[in-house]
């Protein structure tokens, strides 16, 4: 089934958005890692995007992922890394050496991130 953006926004579905990340076709996942990042922001949705599972598909997404998913995920991932225990979940699913060939060989969208 398709979920609007705006339907994760309203619902507050982490686990849905984690689901899509990992498999919606190629705008569900855009758009979950955008709803993944704006949920970020807040600290118990920091913990609990961690606790669903949500930080290993976002690494693989910012890493194989479109231009525009690899931004969304690489912003969620930088909201999530605000917490320690996210930072160090986030190194040990490989995604400091994504970010950081990001940064480096990314399109100017992919480095802004």
């Amino acid at each position: 089934a398709t979920m609007k953006r705006e339907q994760f926004l309203a619902e507050d579905d982490v686990p849905a958005m984690v689901e899509h990340v990992r498999n919606g076709g190629d705008r569900e996942k855009q758009q979950a890692a955008l709803a993944l990042a704006k949920h970020a922001w807040n600290v118990d949705n920091n913990v609990q995007i961690a606790q669903a599972g949500g930080i290993a598909p976002l690494v693989v997404l910012a890493r194989d992922g479109t231009e525009g998913q690899s931004v969304a995920a690489a912003l969620a991932l930088m909201r999530l890394a605000i917490n320690h225990d996210n930072r160090v979940a986030i190194a040990k699913a490989g995604g400091i050496a994504t970010l950081v060939l990001l940064a480096r060989d990314g399109t100017e969208e992919q480095k802004e991130s």
